[in-house]
């Protein structure tokens, strides 16, 4: 095994953005793509780690940057104005999301026709609103997302498997979003599954995350379970 990993920049309108990026050097031919979306901090160094875990399994890792090259938040509250726009405007957001996934596409490793995407937090719902657009992607996974729909997708089929990976005890995410998603879900025609895991709020994948009264927790535990869900999910999506 020979984990390659670099930067690259793309476009979406005049807006530079960097994705980071891993594969496994040794393998030959093109394989699968993983779009990894962040948090509200921005394209860090947790999403990263991710994209070469997954060249580690025989993906082309792809970090996602939605705020633009270099830009991260240094605190909830930084982080809020990053995160804002995007959650006030979502075909801003969606529009976004699209090219990362043409900019994966033109990597020379990977197989255009086997594109996954999964994504924390708000990168989850960044990847779940890239399905809901009906983007050609084979699945899509969210580890703790915001899962509200974006009111502009309504009558959209979503071509991409979903699971959504979920805390029961999010303040972020109530039952009453959870059971709304799960319509919407059903109304697209989508095939969908839900995790839960209990005793377990937001932010459960993040080992630095220790904010109980924000609503943020690190559940090593459900970490574990989840990771596994997602790579028999890509498993099975990719066969």
């Amino acid at each position: 095994m020979a984990i390659v990993s670099n930067t690259v920049g793309y476009l979406d309108g005049e807006v530079l953005l960097e994705a980071f990026f891993a594969f496994d050097d040794s393998l030959s031919g093109r394989r699968p793509a993983v779009l990894i979306n962040h948090t509200w901090v921005g394209r860090d160094d947790f999403v990263a780690e991710k994209a070469k875990k997954l060249a580690e399994l025989g993906y082309v890792g792809f970090a996602v940057d939605m705020y633009g090259k270099g830009v991260l938040g240094s605190g909830a509250e930084e982080n809020a104005k990053l995160m804002q726009p995007f959650m006030d405007d979502r075909q801003m957001l969606q529009k976004r999301m699209h090219s990362a996934l043409n900019a994966v596409k033109l990597m020379p490793w990977v197989d255009d026709s086997k594109i996954a995407a999964i994504g924390f937090c708000f990168g989850g719902l960044c990847s779940l609103d890239l399905a809901r657009t009906g983007a050609d992607l084979k699945g899509v996974v969210s580890f703790h997302g915001l899962l509200a729909a974006p009111g502009n997708t309504q009558g959209n089929a979503i071509k991409a498997k979903i699971l959504a990976l979920h805390g029961h005890d999010d303040p972020m995410v109530p039952v009453e979003q959870v059971l709304a998603f799960e319509q919407e879900m059903t109304k697209a025609g989508a095939d969908w599954q839900l995790h839960t895991f209990g005793n377990t709020m937001h932010a459960f994948t993040n080992p630095v995350a220790n904010n109980p009264d924000f609503g943020t927790v690190y559940q090593p535990d459900a970490d574990r379970r989840s990771w596994l869900a997602m790579e028999n999910f890509l498993t099975e999506i990719f066969a």
